[in-house]
C-alpha cells in the first residue's frame, strides 16, 4: 500500500490529492518553485522540496529534481495531478523504474495516446469514430480547419482558420505556443465542425480488466479553446449517451488502459460524434463527475495504482446535476488577458465543501487571501461546483454564489461567468463551443453603468468613516463635518476602465447626507440638492442610513441598499446588491510622471517578447501584428493602434518585460508633423 505520495504539481491540483491522502492516512510531499513558497498547497502537505528557479522548465519539468526529492522524503508513489508532466510517458517510466507506485496510467497507454495523429489511427481501427485530418498543411482543401497541437491538450497550440490564406500564420503560431507548453511542436489540422458541442466521457480501468464510464460531461463553453464552464450529466439527444460511452469504453480498451482518462467528443448538431483526443489523466472538470455519482475519483486513482479493483463494474446513473465554473485571473473585455497582482480577499459565500464530492456549493482553489498571482503558471484561480437535484437549481445556486463572491485585488471572469449562467440561451441548454462568440452581451459587466456612481459614493462615504475612526482628536464629530457647511467632501477616483471619477458630497450638522454629485467622463450624476439629473435612470434621492470603514448603507428611493467596502493602500473595492466595483483612490496633489511618446504601446502584463514581426521604419496598417508577448502560458498579440511608422522597437525578441514596460512607438501621419 501506499504510505507517502509525493505530489508533482501545484496550485488547486495539487491540494486535491493532499485533501484525498489526509483522508486515507496517506502521508504526503509537496514540491513548489520559488514563487509558490508560500502557497496552500505547501503548506498542506506533510513535507515540502525546494525546487530552484520559477518557470516550468527549470521547476514543475525537472524529471530529475522530482525524483530526487521522492528519493530524499522517502515517498513510495507520485501523483502527477494534470498539466505539466501528468502525461509524459518517460516521467512515468522514469517513476517507476525508480520503484515508486506511479498513480496513473501505463507508459505505455499514455505514449499511444500521447501523439495524436497515431491516437487517431490506433482508435479508428477499434471503431471510434474520427473526423478528417491533415498533417500535411499543403493537402487541405475544405476550410474552415482547426489546427491542434500533437502532444498537448488544454486548448493551447489550437487555431481556426477559416480559409487557406490565414493557415501558414496559423501553423507557425501553433508550433511557437505548443513547443512553449508541451516541448514539442507538432501539430496537426482537422476539420472544423460548426456549432459543435465539446462532450467527453471519464473513464476508469483497473489492473484486473474491468473499464467503466462513469458519464459524460458538456464542455462546450470555452474561451481561447480552453474550457470555462463544465456540466455533467450533459444534455444529449435520445440514444447518444449509451453510443459515447460504449465508443470511449472501446478506445480506453484498445491502449490497455488503468486509472482514470478521458475520452473528448465532438458532437455535431446531427447527433453524430467524432473523437477528438484521451487525455491520459484526471481532468480539471472531474468534480462534476464526482457530485453526480458520489465517488472521490483520486481515492479510486490510488486504489488502482495500488493494484485493487474498481468498486463498480457498470455506469452508475447521475444523481443529480452539477455545474462547474473556471474563475480565472483574466480580463474577457480584453480578449482575456491574464491578470496578476495581489488577491488581498477571496471569498466565496455558502461553500459546503472543498476538494471532495459535496451537495451543494464545493470550492476548490488553489489560493487564499494574500496570494500572489503572478505570470510564471496559467490564469486559473479556482473551481467553484454546484451540485443541486435539477440543472436549473444547479445553475441558479452558482450564479448566486459567484455574485455575491467578494474577490479583490485581481481582474477575474466572474462577472462573464455569471452572465453566461444567467443567459436564456445556457438555461435552454444551447451551448456549442461558439456560445461566446454568438452572445457577446455577456461580456458586460455585472454592474450596471449608471450604479457606479452610487458604488463610488459609498467608497467615499466609508474612507470618511475610516479616517474618523482612527482621528486622534474628535473622533466623536460626525464624518465630515465643517464649520462651514457649504463646503464639500471630495475624493477621486480612478474607475474600473481607468477614467477619473470625482464625488462630491457634504453632510449636514447631524451626520446626514445633504447633497452629492458624482462625474465620471466629464458627466455628472447628481442627487437631490444637486440639480436635475444627468441620467433619468438614477434615483432622485438618497439618504444615507448607516456608514462604517467597511459597510454602508444607503436608502435609495425609499430601497435601502447595502454595500461592503474593502480598502486596501489606494484600491477601494466595493461589493453591492448589483456588482462589484474596483476603485482607486487618487492623490489630491499627484506627483509629476514621465511623458510617453506619442504612440507608445505597453505591456499590459510582464511577460516575454518571443518574436517581433516589424523592423524600425516599417510602414504598418491599423491592426497589423508588431510582436507577439507570451505570459501565463499563452500568446498575446501586440498590434498597431494605427496606421503609421514604427519609430522604436526598445525590447528584442527574448526579452522580459514588465507591466507598462514600451514595447514599441508608432508614429501617425499627424504626430510625424506636429
Amino acid at each position: 500500500m501506499i504510505t507517502r505520495l509525493l505530489v508533482a504539481n501545484r496550485g488547486e491540483i495539487a491540494r486535491r490529492v493532499l485533501a484525498t491522502c489526509r483522508a486515507l492516512g496517506v502521508a504526503t510531499v509537496a514540491v513548489h518553485s520559488d514563487a509558490d513558497a508560500d502557497a496552500p498547497f505547501v503548506a498542506e502537505a506533510d513535507l515540502a522540496v525546494r525546487l530552484p528557479g520559477n518557470a516550468p522548465a527549470e521547476t514543475y519539468l525537472r524529471v530529475d529534481l522530482i525524483l530526487d526529492a521522492a528519493r530524499r522524503t522517502g515517498a513510495d508513489a507520485v501523483h502527477p495531478g494534470y498539466g505539466f508532466l501528468a502525461e509524459n510517458a518517460e516521467f512515468a517510466a522514469a517513476v517507476t523504474d525508480a520503484g515508486l507506485t506511479w498513480v496513473g496510467p501505463p507508459a505505455k497507454a499514455i505514449a499511444a495516446m500521447g501523439d495524436k495523429v497515431a491516437a487517431k489511427a490506433l482508435l479508428a481501427d477499434a471503431g471510434v469514430p474520427m473526423l478528417p485530418t491533415w498533417t500535411d498543411p499543403d493537402e487541405i482543401t475544405d476550410f474552415p480547419v482547426l489546427v491542434k497541437a500533437s502532444a498537448g491538450g488544454g486548448g493551447r497550440g489550437m487555431r481556426i482558420v477559416a480559409d487557406p490564406a490565414g493557415l501558414a500564420e496559423a501553423v507557425a503560431s501553433a508550433r511557437r505556443e505548443a513547443a512553449a507548453a508541451f516541448g514539442d511542436d507538432t501539430v496537426f489540422v482537422e476539420r472544423y465542425v460548426e456549432r459543435g458541442r465539446h462532450v467527453e466521457v471519464q473513464v476508469f480501468g483497473d489492473t484486473h480488466g474491468t473499464v467503466v464510464a462513469l458519464g459524460e460531461r458538456d464542455c462546450s463553453i470555452q474561451r481561447r479553446h480552453q474550457k470555462i464552464v463544465e456540466e455533467a450529466p450533459a444534455v444529449l439527444p435520445d440514444g447518444v449517451r449509451q453510443r459515447l460511452h460504449a465508443a470511449a469504453v472501446a478506445a480506453a480498451r484498445a491502449v490497455g488502459y488503468v486509472g482514470a482518462g478521458t475520452v473528448e467528443f465532438l458532437l455535431a448538431p446531427d447527433g453524430q460524434f467524432f473523437f477528438l483526443e484521451m487525455n491520459t489523466r484526471l481532468q480539471v472538470e472531474h468534480p462534476v463527475t464526482e457530485a453526480v455519482t458520489g465517488l472521490d475519483l483520486v481515492r479510486l486513482q490510488l486504489l488502482v495504482a495500488e493494484g485493487g479493483p474498481l468498486p463498480l463494474a457498470a455506469t452508475p446513473p447521475p444523481d443529480g446535476h452539477a455545474i462547474e465554473v473556471r474563475l480565472c485571473a483574466e480580463d474577457p473585455a480584453r480578449d482575456h488577458r491574464p491578470a496578476t497582482g495581489v488577491l488581498h480577499r477571496f471569498a466565496v459565500p455558502q461553500v459546503a465543501g472543498e476538494f471532495a464530492p459535496t451537495k451543494g456549493l464545493r470550492l476548490d482553489s488553489g489560493v487564499a487571501d494574500g496570494s500572489t498571482v503572478g505570470v510564471h503558471y496559467d490564469s486559473m484561480l479556482a473551481k467553484l461546483v454546484a451540485w443541486a437535484p435539477t440543472r436549473a437549481e444547479a445553475t441558479r445556486l452558482l450564479a448566486g454564489a459567484l455574485a455575491r463572491a467578494e474577490l479583490h485585488g485581481v481582474t477575474t471572469n466572474r462577472d462573464l461567468l455569471v452572465r453566461v449562467l444567467r443567459s436564456p440561451a445556457f438555461g435552454a441548454a444551447e451551448v456549442d463551443t461558439g456560445f461566446l462568440d454568438r452572445h457577446p452581451d455577456v461580456f458586460a459587466p455585472l454592474l450596471p453603468a449608471d450604479e457606479l456612481p452610487l458604488a463610488a459614493l459609498a467608497a467615499a462615504l466609508a474612507s470618511a468613516a475610516a479616517r474618523r475612526a482612527a482621528a486622534p482628536v474628535l473622533a466623536g464629530l460626525p464624518s465630515g463635518w465643517r464649520n462651514v457647511p457649504a463646503f464639500p467632501q471630495v475624493t477621486r477616483y480612478a474607475g474600473p476602465g481607468g477614467d477619473e471619477i470625482e464625488v462630491r458630497y457634504r453632510l449636514d450638522r447631524t451626520g446626514a447626507l445633504a447633497d452629492w454629485v458624482v462625474s465620471a467622463g466629464g458627466s455628472a450624476s447628481p442627487a437631490e440638492g444637486s440639480g436635475p439629473p444627468a441620467a433619468p435612470s438614477l434615483p432622485p434621492s438618497v439618504v444615507l442610513v448607516a456608514a462604517a470603514p467597511d459597510r454602508v448603507v444607503l436608502d435609495v428611493d425609499g430601497v435601502r441598499r447595502a454595500y461592503s467596502v474593502h480598502q486596501v493602500g489606494s484600491q477601494v473595492f466595493v461589493d453591492g446588491p448589483d456588482g462589484a466595483a474596483s476603485l482607486t483612490e487618487l492623490p489630491r496633489f499627484p506627483l509629476p510622471t514621465a511623458e510617453l511618446a506619442a504612440g507608445s504601446l505597453l505591456a499590459p502584463l510582464p511577460g516575454a517578447v518571443t518574436r517581433v514581426h516589424v523592423e524600425v521604419g516599417q510602414r504598418v496598417a491599423a491592426g497589423d501584428l508588431l510582436l507577439t508577448l507570451e505570459a501565463m502560458k499563452l500568446e498575446h498579440p501586440v498590434l498597431a493602434p494605427a496606421d503609421g511608422v514604427v519609430a522604436e522597437l526598445p525590447v528584442p525578441a527574448g526579452g522580459q518585460v514588465d507591466t507598462g514596460a514600451v514595447l514599441a512607438v508608432v508614429t501617425t501621419p499627424e504626430e510625424t508633423t506636429s
